[in-house]
């Protein structure tokens, strides 16, 4: 069934703020195999003009799909999770997320296409930080898959 399309451009609350730790970067550094030393050495961060470490550019990530669980799980949007996959992500920086940044996400539902039977859905996800400054816009793209012909 098509999901309903006067859902767009819906806009769910702010997250509780997420508070970025240096050790959250350095584990997330790890786990992608990044050894950029502005991700787990403060004095290379500094001396590259940053107060702190920085994140690699996926990390938004962690907070912008969480997010997105207020989407998925919005009972009148009535999305079949299990039947979701990510389309594609991109993010769109004004600055990079460092440590001790304390970070908000506001998600808005951009587009919903039907293609070939599956649901399309694309969310924005605005990422402020607590003074209200902006640090990046996450763009997600989630397909919902059709119900092969058993009902499946």
């Amino acid at each position: 069934m098509a999901l309903d399309p006067s859902f767009i451009g819906r806009t769910y609350p702010p997250t509780p703020p997420y508070e970025v730790g240096r050790e959250k970067i350095r584990e997330f550094a790890v786990a992608i195999g990044d050894a950029n030393p502005a991700y787990t050495d403060p004095e290379a961060a500094k001396a590259l003009g940053y107060p702190d470490v920085i994140a690699p550019p996926t990390f938004p990530f962690v907070i912008t799909y969480q997010a997105a669980a207020q989407v998925v799980n919005d009972p009148e949007l009535g999305l079949d999770f299990s039947r979701v996959v990510h389309g594609d992500q991109k993010f769109a920086y004004t600055r990079p997320v460092r440590a001790g940044d304390r970070l908000a996400v506001t998600v808005t539902i951009d587009s919903i296409k039907s293609l070939a039977g599956n649901d399309v859905l694309s969310v924005r996800g605005e990422v402020h930080d607590d003074s209200g400054e902006h640090v990046v816009t996450a763009f997600m793209t989630l397909v919902a898959r059709a119900a092969d012909e058993a009902g499946e």
